[in-house]
């Protein structure tokens, strides 16, 4: 991975964007992507599109991650100074307690911790993880006076968490989930910058994907590309403690995953394995029968249909403060991306015969 592309990918990983609030994280990525696109806009919600403008025969293809983390969001604070708290998005109860976190206030960030009663002090035997709803911050304040000079009811919050180098190729960090994806969007229109392809290429950097999908939402019907495809992490199911049930093929280390079922158009599909046997890009595949739980579901129920596909980036334990992933997964995607961009100026339609 190039030295920029490197930092650009630390200072998405470092920059606090939960669902809602996700504006600093957008202006990095728009700050990077201003370098090589040919225009860049935002809507009234912060989605951001770049373009690299083609041939105007072309197909117009949009590569697409979402900007948005999950966290938490202050719901009240109480007499005694704590915090009750909600959830921004998917958040995981079970790890949550006894983790450092900050709070977003328009001040400031403001450090706290999620309480956790000693073990000590704990009935044994009578274990169990509490609801997100039932938890609370602990920001110092001896009471409500004073934690109410620090925060306001609905300023968002997040895990105070690093950016760390594991062994070889992996990086662990709260986000991965999908500041990955935005990052993967970038760099594949970078491709298409530097190889001048005919087709007009989209990077978007949605908002709200964790609460609905909601950017993919406004911007597959603003936007109305010929195809829309979108980047997101996957289930690594690598590590011992995955249920059987749940094991599938897709491995950290091995590629990008092309999803295949629901969302997933055919043809986009076969779009993406020729993009990737072109360019000698090793890809694992993933069945999709219902829904993908990403912006291509989105995107495909946008106007009258767009033809998506959603690509995953492997990662472990998603949704915790500990995700981890591999940057040889990250430079394939980007790779298959800009093979895509190339191979996509030939396409006439990407409809499917009846």
């Amino acid at each position: 991975m190039e030295t920029e592309s490197r930092e650009f990918l630390e200072t998405l990983l470092t920059t606090p964007s939960p669902s809602g609030f996700e504006t600093a994280g957008q202006r990095v990525w728009v700050e990077y992507v201003s370098q090589f696109a040919d225009d860049i806009y935002t809507d009234a919600y912060g989605n951001a599109v770049a373009v690299h403008e083609g041939e105007p025969d072309a197909p117009e293809i949009a590569f697409s991650g979402h900007a948005d983390e999950i966290g938490f969001i202050v719901r009240d604070i109480l007499e005694d100074g704590f915090l009750r708290i909600g959830m921004i998005g998917g958040s995981d109860h079970t790890v949550s307690k006894g983790q450092h976190v900050t709070v977003h206030t328009e001040t400031g960030p403001v450090q706290g911790v999620i309480g956790q009663t000693a073990i000590h002090l704990r009935e044994p035997g009578s274990e169990e993880y509490e609801k997100i709803e039932e938890q609370f911050v602990d920001v110092g304040a001896a009471d409500d006076e004073e934690a109410t000079e620090l925060v306001e009811v609905g300023d968002p919050i997040t895990f105070s968490t690093e950016l760390y180098e594991l062994h070889g190729n992996r990086l662990s960090a709260r986000g991965m989930d999908n500041r990955v994806g935005t990052w993967s969007a970038a760099e594949g229109l970078r491709h298409a910058v530097e190889n001048d392809v005919n087709a007009t290429i989209y990077a978007v950097s949605t908002v709200q994907e964790e609460v609905g999908v909601q950017g993919a939402k406004m911007v597959g019907f603003d936007l109305n590309p010929d195809a829309a495809i979108a980047i997101d992490v996957t289930h690594a199911t690598d590590n011992p403690d995955v249920a059987s049930k749940h094991k599938g093929p897709v491995t950290l280390g091995d590629g990008p995953v092309v999803g295949r079922g629901s969302a997933n158009h055919p043809n986009v599909v076969k779009l993406a394995r020729a993009a990737a046997e072109n360019a000698k890009i090793e890809i694992q595949l993933q069945a999709a029968g219902i829904r993908t739980g990403t912006d291509a579901d989105g995107f495909y129920t946008s106007r009258s249909g767009i033809p998506s596909l959603n690509i995953g980036i492997p990662n472990r334990y998603m949704h915790t403060p500990v995700e981890v992933i591999d940057i040889t997964d990250l430079d394939s995607v980007a790779a298959l991306l800009g093979s895509i961009a190339e191979q996509a100026g030939s396409v006439r339609s990407f409809a499917v015969e009846i």
